[in-house]
């Protein structure tokens, strides 16, 4: 039998062909496996297939057999995705509102490589990303890249940030580029956020990671090592409502019976609650005291109550005012 001109490659092409064309569901004979490689210029004997589908085994991609009546069928099992798992993924790429929507289409392309080709018109059927709110600023892939350089290097960086105007146009906020030394990233309330440590200041702060630009490597090391040693990043999300800063602050709050879901959701099961009366509980939580914490407050329509410290309660009573005042 003469060797096809894509011989080299006859161990890819039949890998292809099993990950495109089979999964749980669907299988494919060696005469249409045969056919197949015959699409990529491949020539094989039946002999050399079963010698090749033991080899892909060895590489990781297994391939089982089963007898239908005098011939085999053959699939893949135990795929890399299961369909479920790249739905999930799927999911989140969509939900995200920081990934563009171009992005978002090609993301969902590349997870599609994962799956057989009936499972990728699953996937399909639930690409819906146009008309969903998205981030209009691609340069964030870059951006995290460069993050992360310089969190790997242990060096600062410098970068604008940026503020939308009423042009709908990013510019930026401050007259000069900021610097800070970045220690994590964060996804909260689907925004991506760089947590560092302001030397100025000597406190964290959060920044979006698509309002930022030009970010730059500084040969400065980083500071606030002793500061993020202890730092846990989903308890600064959830003491920071919607990430906006402010003081963080232990207040106690007396709670609806009603309200227990909400706060544990908040945040979490660790928190310790003691009741308060037949009706009520009372906790202590940490929280960054902000109009975004004020605002969190009153959607809750009276059910949840600022009992301390009194410095919180002054600056909400304030803030109700500014409100009453506006209108």
């Amino acid at each position: 039998m003469p060797k096809g001109s894509n011989q080299k490659l006859k161990l890819y092409h039949l890998s292809k062909i099993m990950l495109e064309h089979t999964d749980e569901d669907h299988y494919i004979t060696m005469a249409q496996i045969l056919e197949e490689l015959g699409r990529y210029d491949v020539t094989a004997d039946r002999k050399s297939i079963y010698d090749d589908l033991a080899a892909l085994e060895h590489l990781g991609l297994e391939v089982q057999g089963e007898a239908v009546g005098k011939g085999y069928h053959y699939h893949v099992v135990n795929k890399q995705f299961e369909l479920a798992e790249l739905k999930l993924l799927v999911d989140a790429i969509q939900s995200s509102k920081f990934i563009t929507e171009r992005k978002s289409h090609e993301l969902i392309h590349k997870l599609e490589q994962f799956a057989s080709r009936y499972e990728a018109q699953e996937l399909n059927r639930q690409v819906m990303v146009s008309g969903r709110v998205k981030t209009m600023n691609e340069s964030i892939y870059y951006n995290v890249d460069a993050i992360h350089a310089a969190i790997n290097e242990n060096k600062r960086i410098s970068f604008e940030y940026l503020n939308w105007n009423l042009k709908k146009e990013l510019v930026p906020r401050y007259d000069e580029p900021l610097s800070t030394s970045p220690w994590t990233l964060a996804w909260d309330d689907e925004n991506y956020y760089l947590i560092g440590y302001s030397t100025n200041s000597k406190m964290i702060k959060h920044y979006r990671v698509d309002k930022m630009r030009r970010i730059k490597m500084l040969d400065e090391k980083r500071d606030g090592r002793a500061v993020f040693k202890e730092f846990n990043p989903a308890k600064y999300a959830k003491s920071s409502f919607g990430m906006f800063g402010g003081a963080v602050t232990d207040v106690k709050l007396r709670c609806e019976n009603s309200m227990i879901g909400v706060i544990l959701d908040r945040f979490g099961k660790e928190i310790m609650i003691r009741p308060d009366g037949k009706d009520h509980f009372i906790t202590n939580v940490e929280v960054s005291v902000s109009d975004q914490f004020f605002g969190w407050i009153f959607a809750l329509g009276g059910k949840v109550r600022i009992l301390a410290p009194q410095d919180a309660i002054q600056k909400m009573e304030q803030t109700i005012k500014k409100v009453r005042s506006a209108n």
